[in-house]
């Protein structure tokens, strides 16, 4: 069964498309999207062409990624529409060829997944720094009107207390780390977003989101969010390799992409917006139980091995601030027992076949 075809998925598009009304201004507008499979930008996709099916206005969708293959896997036969259309783009590579202009770009192609990030820490570095240079300049070259680059929260690295971070507020993180590839990379690509702006006028606006989870995850994606709702959503007992008490910004995907998408159209010009839903800021340990209840499954916890504990994200608190961004008009829609309980529901209708 695909996410198509669960009514709740569906109707999650639908609520969220209620909160954008900036989406008639992409109307006529092409936007390209790269890692458009991945689990954010998968759920942008969804957002694009479910607007297009209920609008007269068409917004024409270029996803970007490296195989024809891993777009008909998320998206199936969608990849056929005429508002959609496939772009090679790896963000690893230096010999990208784009030949198609377009109005909008959403880069969000980067090694996310904490077993490759220990495991390729320089292919990490370098694709967030190069992918995003190439971009940039394919924007120069081709009059693009906006990037928006999609970072992260581990670039504010780590600090004490439990106060969520607010922009412009960086903790320590330790360059010589190679954990820290990932959040080094995307500080240095959001300096250079900043200086293409300075130097070339290219516009870019740069959001930070938290922790993002949703049935758009790859049954592959081992960050514990995702990994362990595929495993609720198969009956399976949590199990829990920590105390559970670091803090975090979770996010339904649907909410980030709605923030993303706000910032696009209404954000201002190389400025940066933390995505974090309020109501959404929980501790591992409480994410763990709503997915568990949610599921009516049980959570475990067991000493994590060596190897398992090289790819833990540093940061024992990396709760967001959002105000900036909602005083562009965004408002979370699903807070963490909503979010988590649709994820199980979602994912367990497609693992069954059964909506």
């Amino acid at each position: 069964m695909s996410i198509y075809d669960s009514r709740l998925w569906t109707a999650d598009l639908d609520e969220i498309i209620g909160t954008l009304p900036e989406l008639s201004e992409l109307e006529g507008k092409s936007v390209m999207i790269t890692g458009a499979a991945g689990l954010i930008c998968s759920s942008v996709v969804d957002i694009l062409m479910r607007y297009n099916d209920t609008h007269d206005g068409k917004i024409t969708i270029l996803a970007a990624g490296r195989w024809l293959e891993e777009m008909t896997t998320r998206f199936g036969d969608r990849v056929s529409r005429d508002d959609f259309k496939f772009i090679v783009y790896d963000a690893s590579r230096t010999d990208n060829v784009l030949n198609v202009p377009c109005d909008y770009i959403i880069h969000g192609a980067s090694n996310a997944f904490p077993s490759m990030i220990v495991k390729e820490p320089v292919e990490t570095m370098l694709s967030n720094f190069t992918g995003m240079k190439f971009l940039l300049d394919y924007a120069k070259e081709y009059g693009a009107k906006r990037i928006l680059y999609i970072s992260s929260s581990e670039i504010y690295g780590r600090k004490e207390g439990d106060q969520p971070y607010r922009e412009g507020e960086y903790g320590y993180i330790d360059l010589l780390n190679p954990r820290n590839s990932y959040s080094v990379g995307k500080r240095a690509a959001e300096t250079l977003c900043a200086s293409y702006a300075d130097e070339y006028g290219v516009e870019s606006v740069i959001v930070r989101p938290g922790h993002i989870y949703g049935p758009t995850a790859s049954p592959m994606d081992n960050r514990v969010s995702s990994a362990w709702a595929y495993t609720a959503a198969r009956g399976e007992d949590i199990v829990m390799k920590s105390d559970g008490s670091q803090l975090r910004s979770y996010c339904y995907c649907l909410d980030c992409a709605s923030a993303m998408l706000k910032v696009l159209i209404k954000g201002e010009n190389v400025t940066a917006y933390n995505i974090s839903n309020p109501s959404s800021i929980v501790t591992i340990k409480q994410m763990a139980e709503l997915l568990a209840r949610a599921a009516g499954v049980k959570l475990m916890q067991e000493e994590a091995s060596e190897s398992e504990k090289k790819g833990f994200n540093p940061m024992s608190n990396s709760s967001l601030e959002s105000t900036n961004l909602q005083n562009l008009g965004w408002k979370g829609t699903f807070d963490a027992e909503r979010g988590f309980s649709h994820t199980v529901e979602i994912l367990k209708e497609i693992l069954t076949g059964q909506s």
